[in-house]
């Protein structure tokens, strides 16, 4: 079995969990700053620190928010930047524009991004946008791991894909170990 569908099978479902002291801390760890706005634990790594948050649509500080599911892996988030530098993002944009059924499951997402936000609070400077170019273009592949990591699979169509395509990011060790390396 090649690492792409054992990374799909492998990571665990999403989960909805409060930031206990310790996971902020390990986010602080990954991300190299204190964390803002975290809400919650929106899914959890193999390894069993987060890699997903689900923040605040308006930080303490009245900044505007718009990313609700934010990814803190730093090896998840090296994959993904790999990923970019690839050309994905183009190849996925073409392919939206070209898929009536694509851009309407992509549509959903943006819809559900949305939904979930909104159910947290109202912000009206970012009301109908979500994250990472949905629903008309396709930027910040990041985002959209997060939000298939935190809203599971059949969600975002792009989402899985990057799931799929970034492999088991965990195997090299936690991401919050001294030694871990992007790779």
């Amino acid at each position: 079995m090649d690492t792409s569908a054992r990374a799909a099978d492998l990571v665990p479902g999403p989960c909805r969990e409060p930031a206990t002291e310790a996971d902020l801390a390990a986010v602080g760890a990954q991300l190299g700053r204190a964390p803002r706005g975290t809400r919650a634990v929106a899914h959890r790594c193999p390894c069993g620190n987060p890699d997903v948050v689900e923040t605040t649509p308006r930080l303490a500080d009245g900044t505007p928010f718009p990313t609700l599911y934010y990814l803190t892996c730093p090896k998840a988030t090296a994959a993904c930047s790999r990923l970019e530098s690839s050309g994905l993002m183009r190849d996925m944009a073409a392919r939206l524009s070209a898929d009536p059924q694509l851009a309407d499951q992509y549509r959903a997402a943006h819809e559900d991004y949305l939904a979930k936000r909104s159910a947290i609070a109202e912000v009206s400077e970012i009301a109908g946008i979500s994250a990472g170019g949905m629903p008309g273009r396709v930027k910040c592949l990041h985002v959209h791991l997060g939000h298939a990591l935190a809203a599971g699979p059949g969600v975002n169509p792009f989402g899985d894909e990057v799931l799929a395509a970034v492999g088991p990011w965990w195997l090299t060790g936690c991401c919050t170990a001294p030694d871990a390396t992007d790779g």
